[in-house]
């Protein structure tokens, strides 16, 4: 196979690494919530029957931002069910998940846990089941200071202080049958300005997400898009895009080259927006919020909900990511970085057992799965400008994408630390040369390679018995000279090569320290 190529110029930029981009989702579905972030009674558990586990692993995560509470619970959710009391609740049939809802985690529990977890919180509202005055009264619970009858609620509750919240998405999924309260574009659309207008005049700082396709494979795809922004484009501030990718049919080829589907995607629904924009005279830009996206094993899921009753917190798609699954993962950040002056919030779904990237067994440990280890180092590492890169490659043929490069890359420059951190994926099935030239950033150092390569083993993954089968590891540092290196980037792997001005690597800011020591397959 011959070289690849890559040229990397600061001129040349896409825009901030937004923060946002490093989201993740807990609905309340299967165990993500209760035996997942939420365990009372477990050893692990603080007084509020938060997993401290879980919470460590979520900040060594990276995560930014949490959306919640669904998902397509969201639909069907009374938001008053989850406040007051715990012993006041009521019990109540999720129509989403065909579960029993306990309702003893809420609102006041999950903004205590987004404190603990130092994330943002990212509230949906009902508009299935519910209306303008349902989120007009959440708006008012959460973010109103006092002297009224709902925020003097929450204080009574024991939160003094509004929560305020920032960002606000405007139902979930109403384009799919599944949803319940399933809506035309036209009925969702005016719904969705109404409410917005309305939660805007009691809160004009927030910031509102309206929903898209729940895929790209939608048949009202992009036409959905169009009518909903018609309504909504002087409203709100993004539209919502939702992608996963089943790797059940055992196409790997097709499975790897998934980031060339998001990307496709992300580019149809920024045009579909500014279509809209040009037909009313918009000059503002909409954003992208990303927030549902990940590989799942979706025909696991009917399964799961057809062996058993109405009962409590089951465990459903509980999926068990391999190696393969995290260089896909990876790639998938690769090309949301790319999008960052489109892409502004990106959530990856979900956080906890349910095609999550932390497993937990109720009543005894936390684990890392292998697509932890991605998202964990592009949130610590992909701060600053990123910077377009046009990687000249050589391709490999699927069957759903036809002939695709083998190589994937982003590049994401930190004025402040003098860092530049690449990160690279290859799709292929052999060791991918790769020559870069970074003449256009004088004085830099090379500093570390680490890879996730699926190459050897790619159906391993990370289990509680081996919780550390699949990790990245350093490969031995390149070479810079005058300005130029060349690498090896094992097969099918996810790569970061890290470069600074410095005489020493920078530490990052936040996170934690690199695990770096795991056995890699």
């Amino acid at each position: 196979m011959r070289n690849a190529q890559l040229t990397i110029d600061p001129a040349f930029t896409i825009g901030a690494a937004d923060r946002r981009l490093f989201g993740s989702f807990v609905e309340h579905m299967g165990r993500c919530v209760y035996g997942g972030i939420h365990e009372p009674g477990h050893p692990a558990a603080d007084a509020r029957g938060f997993r401290r586990d879980v919470l460590e692993l979520t900040r060594e995560l990276g995560v930014s931002v949490v959306r919640y509470p669904g998902g397509n619970f969201v639909s069907g959710y009374r938001w008053e069910d989850g406040v007051g009391p715990v012993g006041d609740r009521p019990r109540r049939l999720d129509l989403a998940w065909k579960t029993i809802e306990t309702n003893a985690f809420g609102l006041g529990e999950f903004m205590a846990w987004a404190t603990a977890a130092g994330v943002e919180p990212m509230m949906a509202v009902n508009l299935g089941t519910r209306g303008v005055q349902e989120a007009c009264d959440l708006l008012e619970y959460a973010n109103h200071p006092g002297g009224t009858r709902l925020s003097d609620l929450r204080r009574e509750h024991g939160a003094e202080e509004p929560y305020g919240v920032r960002l606000w998405c405007l139902g979930n999924e109403l384009d799919g049958p599944w949803q319940v309260g399933h809506k035309t574009a036209d009925e969702y659309g005016r719904l969705a300005a109404e409410t917005a207008r309305a939660m805007k005049l009691i809160d004009p700082s927030i910031s509102l997400v309206a929903c898209g396709s729940s895929n790209r494979g939608m048949p009202t795809f992009a036409s959905w898009e169009a009518t909903v922004l018609t309504h909504t484009y002087e409203h709100v501030d993004y539209i919502s895009a939702h992608t996963y990718y089943d790797p059940s049919d055992g196409d790997r080829a097709s499975l790897l080259a998934s980031a060339v589907d998001m990307d496709n995607f992300i580019r149809e629904v920024v045009a579909t927006a500014d279509h809209v924009a040009a037909k009313l005279r918009q000059r503002r830009k909409l954003k992208i919020s990303f927030d549902e996206w990940n590989v799942w094993y979706q025909s696991r899921l009917q399964a799961d909900l057809d062996r058993r009753g109405w009962v409590e917190a089951p465990a459903l798609i509980e999926d068990d990511f391999t190696a393969v699954d995290a260089v896909v993962v990876g790639d998938l950040l690769i090309t949301l970085l790319r999008h960052a002056d489109r892409v502004g919030v990106a959530c990856q779904a979900q956080l906890a057992n349910v095609i999550a990237p932390i497993r937990t067994r109720t009543g005894g440990p936390a684990w890392r799965q292998s697509i932890f280890h991605p998202f964990a180092l592009t949130a610590r590492y992909a701060r600053g400008t990123v910077l377009r890169t046009e990687p000249v490659s050589p391709t490999y043929p699927t069957r759903k994408y036809g002939d695709v490069p083998v190589l994937d890359t982003v590049a994401v420059r930190d004025e402040e630390t003098g860092e530049l951190s690449v990160f690279a994926v290859n799709r292929g099935s052999a060791d991918l040369p790769l020559d870069l030239d970074l003449r256009g950033l004088p004085g830099l150092r090379a500093r570390e390679h680490h890879t996730l390569a699926a190459g050897a083993d790619p159906a391993a993954t990370n289990t509680e018995a081996e919780p550390e089968r699949v990790t990245p590891r350093r490969l031995p540092t390149p070479t810079l000279d005058g300005g130029r290196c060349s690498v090896a980037l094992p097969a099918c792997s996810w790569n970061l090569l890290r470069f600074s001005t410095h005489d020493s690597a920078s530490a990052p800011r936040g996170g934690t320290p690199d695990r770096m020591k795991g056995a890699q397959p």
